[in-house]
């Protein structure tokens, strides 16, 4: 993500606060990092309906549909299956991107925190926070039963997938209970409240100042 531009030699460079520092030359240049939100959720759980009253919700950050990356990605491989990794890696990269003016990233799609921890993108930001959308099994089945022909519908294994977030994600917001503006309110009070606990703590800067000063 980051290469040393001083180096003859293309040398990644790491993260030390909010700086990002050659290993070689020990050059730096700025890499702000900020916390990632992700909405998760099983197919049918509502995220389609929620993003859009999600960004009105929250203008200071940075609201996205992974899904708006598969149509390029399938394009890239062309001759194989999508690399589903390296997708996730690439919206890491997004939110570094987005961090560098500050900008909070939301992401809502079905990621898990274990398919993002060790990809070479995660260091690029600081904490993961995870929601999960959620709503019966008999509510989903019938979302799912009346959509259009060309999506997929495998009814078991989302239930599956659906039943183990919500023993795994520790913040369940449902949407079979009020409207999508009504999820999208709750989504975005949790995400203000975790910028404003980082913003009130000291560890944050004090990390920052403590990193800086060990690779000056």
């Amino acid at each position: 993500m980051h290469y040393c531009q001083r180096c003859d030699d293309p040398i990644v460079m790491s993260p030390a606060g909010d700086l990002a520092v050659c290993p070689d030359c020990g050059a730096t240049e700025p890499a702000r990092r900020l916390p990632l939100f992700v909405v998760t959720g099983a197919s049918a759980s509502g995220k389609t309906a929620v993003f859009p009253h999600l960004v009105a919700a929250l203008p200071t950050c940075l609201v996205f549909d992974v899904d708006w990356l598969i149509g390029p990605f399938e394009r890239a491989c062309e001759y194989g299956e999508v690399d589903w990794p390296a997708l996730r890696d690439a919206w890491l990269t997004v939110a570094h991107g987005a961090a560098q003016s500050a900008r909070p990233t939301v992401l809502l799609g079905p990621f898990t925190e274990p398919q993002l921890a060790d990809l070479p993108g995660r260091r690029w930001v600081t904490d993961l926070h995870f929601a999960a959308l959620d709503c019966t099994d008999e509510v989903r089945t019938a979302r799912l039963e009346v959509r259009s022909r060309w999506r997929e519908r495998e009814v078991d294994r989302h239930i599956a997938f659906a039943a183990h977030l919500r023993a795994t994600v520790p913040t369940i917001v449902r949407t079979d209970e009020g409207t999508p503006q009504d999820a999208a309110h709750r989504l975005a009070s949790w995400v203000e409240s975790h910028l404003t606990a980082r913003r009130l703590s000291p560890s944050d800067s004090t990390a920052t100042i403590s990193d800086q000063a060990a690779t000056s």
